[in-house]
């Protein structure tokens, strides 16, 4: 029997719902529209569609959306000084660098120079620390958005063995910090695996839920999967295109054969993608309400 599909689109559907009605009653209440600005530094075409898919998903739910786009050869200077002044602007309360940057713009600089209030994106070393401690302000996008599609299917977190393949600063490295805080939505026992992990299958076998993220086609198999686990593929890899162009997307697991050994899987396209830029919104929104004071 084929594992249940795991639909970030619509999980996602279902948040925006929540969030255009609580961004209408700030709109009433309190003459408060939350703001996000966006930032892109050169012509990458993935980056042009992610921050497009961004300023489009703000439009829908009501939120404000202003976005600076930079050429290439943009120095860092122009770079700081627009992110300065956007971390001076009251309209703005949330501030998301597209990455990657350019190979002459120290990626560590831009990131440390956001205000840590305005950094929804979750990757300043103060909200990062934070939420290392169990007190996170905003968590990155990606791993909170594997946390609420595990949520929001009904998978239970609390005790359950977890492994996360990949461990990166966007996702690996914090989505293990949440999931084993003592708190609602975590409290399991996590694993975190990488290109150092001896025998992988050994440990990949024994997880409840097993996460991917470690941009590599496919890499995840069914013979590495515990019959029944929940498989989270957080990996989008082009592997080629379409006769009509259109780009060919796969994840880090070998979707077609792994759902029929786990219980749940997400699919990509249409899994964890689309719930990111869903995480971003609610980021955004939660600077508005703190900066305005709004519990």
């Amino acid at each position: 029997m084929s594992a249940r599909i795991i639909s970030g689109i619509e999980i996602a559907k279902q948040i925006h719902q929540e969030l255009k009605q609580e961004i209408a009653a700030l709109k009433e209440r309190y003459r408060l529209v939350p703001g996000l600005a966006t930032v892109l530094v050169g012509e990458d075409p993935a980056s042009q569609v992610y921050v497009g898919q961004k300023a489009k998903t703000c439009a829908a739910l009501g939120i404000h959306s202003e976005r600076h786009d930079l050429p290439a050869d943009a120095d860092e200077e122009t770079l700081l000084a627009l992110i300065d002044k956007l971390n001076h602007d009251p309209g703005v309360h949330g501030i998301l660098v597209q990455l990657p940057l350019p190979a002459h713009i120290d990626e560590r600089r831009v990131l440390y120079a956001l205000d840590p209030r305005k950094d929804v994106d979750g990757f300043h070393p103060m909200n990062l620390g934070k939420l290392m401690i169990g007190e996170p302000d905003y968590l990155p996008c990606t791993p909170y958005a594997v946390q609420q599609c595990l949520i929001r299917s009904g998978v239970e977190i609390e005790g359950a063995d977890v492994v996360v393949v990949g461990r990166s600063n966007i996702v690996g490295k914090p989505l293990a910090n949440m999931f084993f805080q003592k708190q609602k939505g975590a409290n399991a026992t996590v694993t975190i695996c990488h290109t150092g992990t001896r025998d992988l299958a050994r440990h990949t076998k024994r997880a409840d839920i097993l996460i991917a993220a470690v941009g590599k086609p496919r890499a995840i198999t069914a013979d590495m999967v515990k019959k029944g686990a929940v498989v989270i593929d957080v990996g989008v890899n082009r592997i080629g295109k379409t006769e009509s162009g259109k780009a060919i997307l796969v994840g880090d697991v070998d979707f077609e054969a792994v759902k029929e050994q786990a219980g749940a899987i997400t699919p990509v396209p249409g899994g964890i993608g689309p719930m990111t830029i869903t995480m971003l919104m609610l980021n955004t929104l939660k600077a508005a309400k703190t900066a305005s004071g709004i519990v």
